[in-house]
């Protein structure tokens, strides 16, 4: 349990690479430049996926990537619906940089959705897009009226779900990265070397794809509520 311990405390650790100077000596933690590296692989998958398209005869790649786009799209756009289907772009690309975070671990490093602060940006994100399509579709009084309904005494809650729901979304995707972290490392411990490599693939891969679909899925509902 010691070792466990130990590698807890140095998964939950994320230690500055390196500071800048210029801006008073400000430290560049490891999650971010690990996000960096997740930024450049999306770009750089992007642009050889988009190359010389065409209208008639396309090629295999191109095939591939209209095939990626379309199935994304649509799959968010089944959440959020046509009333908020303008939002899907941003949603899709969410889900792409959580999903490949949390399965760059199998190359050896340490996937940024480890980080509380990541993941706390990100519900950030979410919270903001949230009532900001609120916002948007209801005018500010009509978004604010509807902090008193059904009834104005539960207005209060309702105030309170701004703050509850980045919070949640935050915890959840930390929680179960990190849980999936503890559960292998116990594995590790209890059976031979190779009996792992099942559960790494399910924890590394569909797990982390899976938490990437569910924070994208609540986003997409909440969104969905504040403009209906």
């Amino acid at each position: 349990m010691g070792d466990l311990a130990e590698n807890l405390l140095e998964e939950l650790t994320c230690e500055d690479v390196f500071t800048i100077p210029v801006l008073g000596g400000i430290g560049v933690s490891e999650s971010t430049v690990i996000t960096w590296v997740v930024m450049a692989v999306l770009l750089l998958a992007a642009l050889i996926l988009t190359r010389n398209l065409k209208v008639d005869h396309i090629s295999r790649r191109q095939a591939a990537a209209e095939m990626i786009v379309v199935k994304l799209n649509g799959m968010v756009e089944g959440m959020t619906g046509e009333e908020a289907k303008e939002y899907v772009p941003y949603l899709v690309t969410v889900l792409l940089y959580i999903g490949v975070s949390n399965i760059i671990g199998l190359f050896g490093m340490k996937p940024p959705t480890k980080d509380l602060n990541v993941t706390a940006a990100l519900s950030l994100m979410s919270i903001v897009l949230i009532e900001a399509s609120g916002i948007r579709k209801k005018g500010v009084k009509r978004w604010f009226r509807s902090f008193a309904e059904p009834i104005a005494i539960i207005a209060p809650i309702n105030v309170l779900e701004i703050f509850i729901r980045p919070l949640s979304l935050c915890m959840r995707l930390f929680g179960n990265v990190l849980g999936a972290f503890v559960i292998m490392e116990l594995i590790k411990q209890i059976v031979p070397v190779a009996l792992p490599l099942p559960f790494s693939f399910y924890f590394d891969i569909f797990d982390g794809l899976i938490q990437a679909y569910v924070f994208v899925f609540l986003t997409s509902l909440f969104v969905k509520e504040a403009v209906e």
